[in-house]
């Protein structure tokens, strides 16, 4: 299959009247010049889909819900509280139908893949369902009905802090003994096709005792086919000084000489490091993954970005809770930090590349398609096939010059810029609406009832 368009952003720049050729894997095939017999050409700006590089997809359906002062820990523990209250009541018909609407909307807005980390993964009690992997099925089922491409990440969880404490009564739902997850891992990847795959993560050092780590990691990384490990380090300031008040170390520095971290690593939020930590993960290869609408919406902190980048490290985004489903938001929003934190407007990347929202995306795409396993990212023979088209015909892009219109789709965004999106080669967002919203909405609807029942929602 080929397609035609009128523009696309290629590694190299916005390229004029550029065709597609997608093979039967939902890869590009080439991405070439279009010449006469490819036939009509498409209107509009096409962009590589953008990775998600961090989802917890249950908690779309609290977004906005802990918005109160009634803790007295407003932070992200105070947050944590509300989640647990929230979590008590999912069924797994539940965690399908929100997943669900998560990817359509994902879908919507330039998302064309997603790291699921998973970690609710038992009934309310804790006890096991009669199949393991019951809750994991349902999210990736919902990356199926949306056609969202996904790297499950079914997550380790074993402890209540760097201590050894046991898991709350509120944590049951998480808990894996290490063979009950590594069976749990070895059945899921059993099923990968060329669109749904699998990795792993470790919830947190402080839910994770060093053996396990060390011996989860061992097992997926000596694969022949070495499975992606994603990990939330150092987001919080409670969580540096618990750890180096358990080991001595900061938790990025505790990593770094334990872990086997390397480019086949995504560290989630990675908020408060030292310059040493960021010399060290931008050596190891590693991406870190920042996710600023929620970690603005938690009061967790900025990543400085312009040094890590100024080191050669990558990194991309992810919408974690929900608050934002919008990959320019993530994206502004991770620039913007930058420039409120020198005081000065900062270019937050590539500076071989003048535009800046170019470069964001650019930047984003690689480290995302790197973080969740893609041998290559972008529009570029053998990536995987997933792009949007922005209709660049719209009024607000009247003037634009063509070099500009990523940044004014990034810096100055419209509702129903994104007028399609293609995952794998395959056509899922026209006019701007996924094609199965309205079956997802229903779903969505009918579980938010029984939640509401409940008193959670």
């Amino acid at each position: 299959m080929h397609l035609r368009f009128e523009r696309a952003l290629l590694p190299e720049g916005i390229v004029e009247d550029v065709t597609l050729e997608i093979a039967a894997d939902g890869r590009f095939q080439a991405v070439r010049p279009a010449v006469n017999g490819d036939g009509p050409s498409q209107a509009g700006l096409v962009l590589p889909g953008m990775p998600n590089l961090h989802s917890h997809a249950f908690q779309r359906a609290m977004a906005g819900s802990a918005e109160v002062q009634a803790s007295a820990e407003g932070s992200f523990w105070g947050w944590r509280d509300v989640m647990y209250r929230f979590v008590e009541h999912l069924r797994p018909e539940d965690v399908e139908a929100i997943a669900a609407l998560l990817y359509a909307e994902m879908l919507e807005a330039g998302y064309t893949s997603v790291a699921e980390f998973h970690y609710v993964h038992h009934a309310a009690d804790g006890a096991r369902y009669p199949a393991p992997a019951r809750l994991a099925d349902a999210v990736r089922a919902a990356a199926r009905t949306t056609a969202l491409r996904q790297l499950l990440l079914p997550t380790l969880y074993q402890q209540g802090n760097f201590d050894g404490r046991p898991l709350a009564e509120a944590q049951r739902r998480f808990h894996h003994d290490t063979p009950e997850f590594l069976a749990l891992v070895q059945g899921l990847a059993a099923e990968d096709d060329h669109r749904q795959t699998t990795g792993i993560a470790l919830h947190s050092l402080r839910a994770v005792p060093a053996e396990a780590l060390a011996e989860v990691v061992r097992v997926v990384r000596d694969r022949p086919r070495p499975l992606p490990v994603h990990i939330h380090i150092a987001e919080q300031q409670r969580e540096v000084a618990d750890c180096l008040a358990a080991s001595g170390r900061r938790p990025v520095e505790w990593l770094l000489e334990t872990g086997r971290v390397d480019a086949g690593w995504c560290l989630v939020h990675a908020t408060h490091v030292t310059p040493a930590e960021l010399a060290g993960m931008a050596q190891s290869g590693a991406v870190v993954g920042l996710c600023p609408t929620t970690e603005g919406n938690l009061g967790d902190g900025v990543f400085p970005l312009d040094e890590y980048l100024a080191l050669g490290g990558a990194f991309g985004i992810g919408s974690d809770s929900h608050v934002s489903v919008d990959p320019r938001e993530e994206l502004r929003a991770a620039e913007y930090n930058i420039r409120l934190l020198r005081q000065r407007r900062v270019l937050a990347t590539d500076a071989r590349e003048p535009h800046v929202g170019t470069a964001l995306w650019h930047a984003a795409v690689t480290g995302g398609a790197r973080a969740l396993g893609y041998p290559a990212a972008g529009l570029v023979a053998g990536a995987p096939a997933d792009f949007l088209r922005i209709d660049t015909d719209r009024v607000e892009y009247a003037g634009t010059t063509p070099a500009a219109l990523v940044d004014a789709f990034v810096f100055a965004p419209r509702p129903g810029a994104i007028s399609d999106v293609w995952v794998g080669g395959e056509h899922v967002v026209e006019g701007g609406r996924h094609r199965a919203r309205s079956a997802i909405n229903a779903a969505y609807r009918s579980s938010l009832a029984h939640l509401k029942a409940v008193g959670v929602a």
